[in-house]
């Protein structure tokens, strides 16, 4: 099945059907042109369908009949005009599940444990003009189906058409996690920007929506029962994420094949819940920052306290029925310990309980993973947690590999599943320089600019044995936003996140010089949909493959 894979993969590189993105693991196109029908419909086999499979079904309908993407060739598709008073008519694609297979809510399918997600899918479309058929075992595999037979097409002069019928696509995804985090702690993001944000994920079949809501910076989500974090720890009282705006994003991303993952750094990156309860945080505001967190302001949960672990616990209890996700990350990441040696409060309640500050971690950590266990969920930490401290862990919690790629092979080891988040590789914040004021000479701790090709080469299993790259969940990109907001999101994300989407989704060892081109026609794609995708290179070259290569 490799073999086949990648021998598709050869063919259709320099095929006009090279629009694919993420590239089909198993692909055939022909040569023939094809029209699509200025009448076509797409119709479903079988009784009840959902409705959010329906919407889907419509808003593809409607994307074939508005993208209408020139093909990236000189003349953006003169050349092609020739062959369209031969070639046969599309009119109908019809969808159906597998034998066997009952039909549940597109919404339903997404929010299952990533490894419980069916998302393959056939698409075959003739040629000679009879119907294509798009045959699944869920109504997300149908999706996912339908999301590729939308990038088939290009448009010119009114006519929508392909140059490269018939097409046989037999396709699924190599790894189950396959997502993007947004921190909207450091700037806040409205929710139009996330929800096209979700859009641009679907569109390459990303599944898995890492949100960081709050961090010490800000605390947007108003949390029933714990208002008080917002009203105090928002921006503004615009600034905010209802539970309606969560309910609404976590149906939006589920309309589109997208789980939401929220996440609650802890016990480190909460200094700003000292606005709302001083008496739980830490070091609150100490200085000089640097000495005692990893950004300003200082603070940090007093974890040693019975009465914040407990607050936690009921804070993730409450978190948890805002989000139906198996999957909930707690943090974890860069405590920083100077903070707990100065505060007199944290001191004193090592000394009641004869505790060090590990134990005391643990039996925090341990108890607030408690609350999510008993409603069902999974914690997701980082991977300090699993190589720092000697904390307690269940055996399915997953791991966040963020400091470096040479960590994987330790977190591997753990025993836990990993998912890929390095930050040598897939941190879209690096290289913009340093954000610290009276620091003129300051680069990014990360430096340099991670580039779509960095993310594309990587190897997910680099390293491993054999078992320990059956640890493997998947692999994000992540957007940390000192840098960023609303003005700059997409330019920041698009299309470089594209590049985990094709590597978690087809798999490792993609030609760099192969895929530009179809990149280009991602982005231009993108564009036409209202997501501001940046241009890889002069479009002299885009229409142009290869002729910009370094060694053309």
């Amino acid at each position: 099945m490799r073999f086949l894979a990648l021998a598709a993969f050869l063919t259709v590189a320099c095929q006009p059907a090279a629009a694919l993105w993420p590239l089909p693991r198993n692909l055939q196109t022909g040569s023939s042109t094809l029209r699509l029908s200025k009448l076509f419909t797409i119709t479903v086999a079988g009784g009840g369908v959902p409705n959010d499979l329906w919407d889907a079904i419509v808003r593809t309908e409607a994307q074939l009949a508005k993208d209408k993407l020139g093909r990236l060739v000189v003349g953006r598709g003169t050349s092609d005009a020739k062959s369209f008073a031969g070639a046969k008519t599309l009119s109908k694609l019809t969808l159906k599940l597998g034998s066997g297979h009952k039909f549940s809510t597109l919404t339903s399918d997404a929010q299952k444990a990533p490894e419980d997600r069916d998302e393959a899918y056939e698409l075959v479309v003739p040629s000679d003009g009879s119907p294509a058929t798009l045959t699944a075992n869920s109504s997300l595999g149908l999706f996912r189906g339908l999301t590729t037979f939308t990038q088939l097409w290009y448009e010119y002069e009114g006519t929508t058409y392909t140059v490269s019928a018939p097409f046989k696509i037999e396709d699924s995804p190599a790894y189950p996690y396959r997502g993007l985090m947004l921190d909207t702690a450091r700037n806040y993001f409205p929710v139009s920007d996330i929800k096209r944000t979700l859009d641009a994920m679907s569109a390459v079949k990303l599944n898995q929506f890492h949100w960081h809501v709050v961090d010490s910076q800000s605390f947007p989500i108003q949390i029933p029962g714990f208002t008080e974090l917002s009203a105090k720890g928002a921006y503004s009282s615009s600034q905010v994420y209802t539970p309606q705006d969560v309910k609404d994003i976590i149906a939006y991303a589920g309309a589109r094949g997208i789980d939401v993952m929220a996440e609650v750094d802890t016990p480190g990156h909460t200094s700003i819940i000292a606005e709302a309860h001083p008496e739980y945080i830490a070091c609150p505001g100490a200085t000089p920052w640097a000495t005692y967190a990893n950004e300003p302001p200082a603070g940090q949960l007093r974890f040693a306290n019975a009465t914040v672990t407990n607050y936690v616990a009921n804070m993730f209890t409450a978190m948890v029925k805002m989000f139906p996700s198996t999957l909930f990350s707690t943090g974890g990441d860069e405590l920083n310990t100077k903070c707990y040696d100065i505060d007199a409060p944290t001191q004193a309640a090592l000394k009641e309980s004869g505790s060090t500050l590990e134990q005391a971690l643990d039996k925090f950590t341990q108890a607030t993973h408690k609350s999510l266990t008993d409603k069902g969920k999974t914690p997701v930490v980082w991977e300090e947690m699993v190589l720092v401290h000697n904390v307690t862990l269940a055996p399915e919690t997953k791991v966040l590999v963020w400091i470096s790629s040479e960590n994987v092979k330790a977190v591997a080891q753990s025993g836990h599943k990993l998912i890929h988040a390095a930050s040598d590789y897939f941190y879209l914040d690096c290289g913009h320089g340093g954000w610290v004021g009276d620091f003129p000479s300051g680069n990014s701790w990360c430096d340099p600019f991670k580039t779509w090709q960095r993310a594309y080469t990587f190897d997910p299993v680099a390293n491993l044995t054999a078992e320990e790259a059956k640890l493997v969940y998947g692999g994000q990109h992540l957007l940390w936003t000192e840098q960023s907001g609303p003005e700059n999101l997409d330019t920041t994300v698009w299309p470089r996140a594209a590049s985990s989407a094709e590597l978690f989704w087809y798999g490792p060892g993609g030609d760099v010089a192969k895929a530009l081109p179809r990149l280009h026609d991602l982005s231009y794609r993108l564009r036409k949909r209202g997501i501001n995708s940046i241009s890889l290179q002069p479009e002299w070259c885009a229409l142009r493959d290869g002729v910009c290569d370094l060694t053309a």
